[in-house]
């Protein structure tokens, strides 16, 4: 944790917060000035180290806790409370209705719902593989006669006795709340509305408590019955629960001091109030946050291109940054087990991280496996001595001399190499036949070489060429394994941030007020046969028109006016009938005339020929407009991130700075091999370090394998790049 001066009465700070799978990270900025701090995450009650770290922060700048709350200016938490409730499936009973005839859709699900949410290493094990046990029972599915057609006219008129008779059914069978999705409510929610009128006319809230009453039409309005339905179901699922922690941590808060909103992180890459929050949008916010940091520093470093990866203790995350902007969104995002249409931004996560479990396959011959399960925070790496008995990521890399056991995270948490060379020599090395050294190394190049391929197949399969990229390393453990994964990538510069390892609460406390709207209308607007642009534009502007009055409403609410409001229009659009959608921002809100329209087709057909190609261009198909995605954002000065400039010297770090020589195993050949190990804390802007080499900071250690450079720059980033290129010439 790095300590900065005291701070006057009338500092304003801004904090984010991220909860991992094993740590949970706190990043503070005031006055230009910031403090980090690191908790184990407290599965049983995440409130527990989150409170934990905020004092952490309070003693950092030498205040008392409730003076400290009283100061923070704006406080951004990325939370798992959802996540966690699906893992463990301890959401209420739900009742569902849906249109007579498809009460079974959800249960059907799509033609490979059994893979989805599943490693490439269990969709393989087809003998076990099976669906997801349902968040819904089919006893709590029911079906009301009704009926839209697919302009959203009213077919067959809803009656309200046969909802109440449904209704009534469920609250017997023991409904804790209700989720309801109709055919075609995207387009006409009227009959979703009206079941939603007679539950509360028939149970009000003062006879039946608080039971949410959740509409398709009203989380996700969008084409995709199975997708929209499951939508509105993972929302109401995990919304009690989540309901419930937040409000009980807020009135903590409240209690020690604090006075503002709680500002929950979304993953669709904006934050909100948590009481206007949509459950859903909470998933997956975490590495979102870490994606907007990485957004933001790239803009700092002068960067536009950037890979970013983290690697915590369970997860890999890996987003691009294209032209300075992330401009990649999940076309049909998994939530668990379950596909969703929320416009969520792309960031892809595997399990590989310092807590990844390295394991033997005996049904793949012995071989060796890293992942995807892991340790997590609680027993952790047999290395923590809290009475983990698997070997990791991190229990490999201690054996291996990376780490100094003596000053992990600052030596805050102590390690035992001998507990981590023995779960290693007793589940690895004894089978294999090898030594527990060569055991380590394997399991370290293993765990690169997943994450590397990963990482090009994600970039790669976008059209792009990572070479053209800046590889981004962050989390916990990124500077230790960046030198081992970049090269599958084909990157040869690497970044990693002085506040690597809390990245994702660094982007949390630079996020802002945001969120997006968005609505399912085909539209033809270019009809090849007839060589005519869109003409009856009022089609096109009407959907338009409804998204934004319903983000300035919404936004009103949270206490900002229309002129605070900055809208930007991303469309889904496609050749024809294309099952695969490409994703264009608009020139201008509002289509004004043909040329107007003529534009927009334009830009489509220009980004779908950076993506696949100007040949695979297909104009003759003609060119539809699927889905608007309006995106609302408050327009105010973006939160400072508080770097600290870092005193300049020459390439030569102080003979301060070299703390010892310490053996490290970096390959069977030469096996351990006296290491030159520096202070991170000692080194000054310019200092140069070649490898093989360590630099240790207080929450993250830098390794720099043979053939690699070590810069610091003006703020404190690591600057890692080859040592010599391709034909020998220096970098």
């Amino acid at each position: 944790m790095m300590e900065s001066k005291m701070m006057s009465n009338s500092t304003q700070y801004t904090v984010g917060i991220d909860v991992g799978g094993t740590f949970t990270d706190f990043y503070c900025a005031a006055d230009g000035l910031a403090v980090t701090a690191k908790t184990p995450t407290t599965h049983y009650d995440l409130s527990v180290g989150f409170m934990q770290g905020m004092r952490q922060l309070a003693q950092a700048y030498k205040l008392s806790f409730a003076t400290f709350l009283a100061q923070i200016g704006s406080l951004r938490y990325s939370t798992t409370v959802g996540t966690n409730v699906l893992i463990e499936r301890n959401g209420p009973k739900l009742g569902l209705f849906t249109t007579a005839g498809f009460e079974d859709t959800i249960f059907i699900g799509r033609a490979r719902s059994w893979a989805d949410g599943l490693s490439l290493q269990q969709c393989r094990d087809q003998a076990r593989i099976q669906k997801p046990e349902p968040l819904i029972e089919p006893e709590m599915v029911v079906g009301v006669r009704e009926r839209l057609d697919c302009s959203g006219k009213v077919i067959t008129p809803l009656q309200r006795e046969d909802v109440l008779e449904k209704l009534q059914e469920l609250v017997d069978k023991g409904a804790q709340g209700f989720v309801v999705s109709l055919l075609w409510s995207f387009i006409n929610p009227q009959h979703e509305e009206m079941i939603r009128e007679i539950i509360e006319d028939e149970y009000p809230e003062d006879y039946l408590g608080s039971m949410p009453v959740i509409l398709s039409s009203a989380i996700s309005p969008k084409a995709g019955e199975y997708t929209r339905t499951m939508t509105a179901v993972v929302n109401s699922y995990i919304h009690g629960v989540m309901s419930d922690e937040i409000n009980a941590l807020e009135n903590e808060l409240r209690d020690c001091g604090y006075t503002r909103p709680l500002t929950l992180v979304h993953n669709t890459g904006g934050t909100k109030k948590a009481s206007r929050t949509r459950a859903v949008h909470t998933h997956n916010a975490g590495p979102v946050a870490g994606l907007h940091g990485a957004a933001t520093l790239g803009r700092l470093n002068e960067e536009n291109n950037l890979i970013f990866t983290d690697m915590g203790g369970t997860s890999f995350d890996i987003g691009l940054i294209e032209k300075g902007e992330i401009k990649t969104h999940e076309f049909i995002p998994v939530i668990d087990r379950w596909r969703t249409n929320i416009p969520a931004i792309e960031v892809k996560s595997i399990g590989a991280g310092g807590g990844s479990i390295a394991w033997i396959n005996a049904l793949m011959n012995n071989a060796m496996e890293v992942g995807p399960q892991s340790a997590g925070a609680m027993p952790g790496p047999a290395g923590y001595d809290q009475g983990g008995q698997d070997p990791t990521v991190t229990d490999a890399d201690l054996v291996l001399g990376l780490y100094n056991p003596e000053n992990y995270l600052g030596g805050e948490m102590l390690l035992d190499v001998d507990l981590a060379c023995d779960v290693i020599s007793e589940k690895i090395a004894g089978p294999l036949g090898i030594d527990p050294f060569e055991a380590a190394y394997r399991i370290r190049r293993l765990v690169d070489a997943r994450m590397g391929h990963e990482v090009y197949n994600q970039v790669s399969l976008k059209g792009h060429d990572p070479r053209n990229f800046i590889l981004l390393a962050c989390g916990g453990a990124g500077g230790a394994h960046a030198c081992g994964y970049s090269p599958y990538i084909g990157t040869q510069r690497i970044l990693v941030p002085g506040q690597s390892s809390v990245f994702g609460a660094f982007g949390a406390s630079t996020m802002q007020i945001k969120e997006v709207w968005e609505r399912s209308r085909a539209i033809r607007m270019y009809n090849w046969a007839e060589q005519k642009y869109l003409q009856d534009l009022e089609v096109y502007n009407s959907v338009v028109t409804s998204m934004k009055e319903s983000a300035i409403r919404d936004l009103k609410l949270e206490g900002y006016g229309e002129n605070e409001i900055c809208f930007k229009l991303e469309l889904d659009m496609r050749y024809g009938s294309q099952y695969k959608l490409t994703s264009v921002e608009a020139p201008a809100l509002f289509l004004k005339n043909s040329d107007d329209v003529s534009a927009l087709c334009d830009s489509f057909t220009g980004r779908y020929s950076e993506i696949y190609s100007p040949e695979a261009t297909f104009p003759s198909g003609g060119i539809n407009v699927e889905t608007f995605h309006l995106t609302a954002t408050i327009v105010q000065p973006a939160p400072a991130p508080a770097l600290q400039p870092v005193k300049s010297a020459g390439p030569k770090p102080a003979k301060a700075a070299l703390l010892c020589q310490r053996p490290v195993y970096w390959n069977p050949q030469d096996g351990f091999v006296d290491t030159p190990v520096y202070d991170y804390s000692s080194l000054l802007s310019g200092n140069q370090i070649r490898g093989p080499a360590i630099v240790e900071a207080a929450q993250t250690t830098y390794v720099i394998a043979h053939g690699w450079s070590f810069t610091l720059d003006n703020w404190g980033n690591a600057i890692i790049e080859m040592a010599t290129r391709p034909g020998g010439q220096s970098a």
